[in-house]
């Protein structure tokens, strides 16, 4: 999954106290274990099974991920601004692979 396509919506600026929403979409295969290769072979699954995003260092928000999720998943969800700092997405998949991102916010 290295080097997926991130796709992340968020404001870059908020209001103290205001409910933001945020989404997200991470290009990946999601493959589901049930397809066969071109030699016959069942092509292992791979989906991302977890989803997390901590706000300046605290984990807000954490979603497990199961074979029914759609390929390049998109997840939205809100969080409070209650401080200026970082947003950090983690996605991680069935072989062990974590792709990162990062989105920066201001609170005033």
């Amino acid at each position: 999954m290295s080097g997926a396509r991130v796709l992340i919506n968020a404001p870059a600026t908020a209001v103290a106290g205001e409910v933001i929403e945020i989404r997200t979409l991470i290009a990946h295969v999601m493959e589901t274990g049930h397809r066969m290769g071109a030699q016959g072979e069942v092509i292992p699954r791979n989906i991302i099974n977890r989803f997390a995003c901590r706000y300046d260092g605290a984990e807000v928000f954490t979603a497990d991920l199961f074979p029914a999720i759609a390929a390049n998943p998109f997840i939205a969800f809100t969080v409070v601004a209650t401080r200026s700092g970082t947003l950090a997405f983690e996605w991680t998949d069935d072989q062990g692979t974590i792709e990162t991102a990062a989105h920066s916010l201001i609170v005033t």
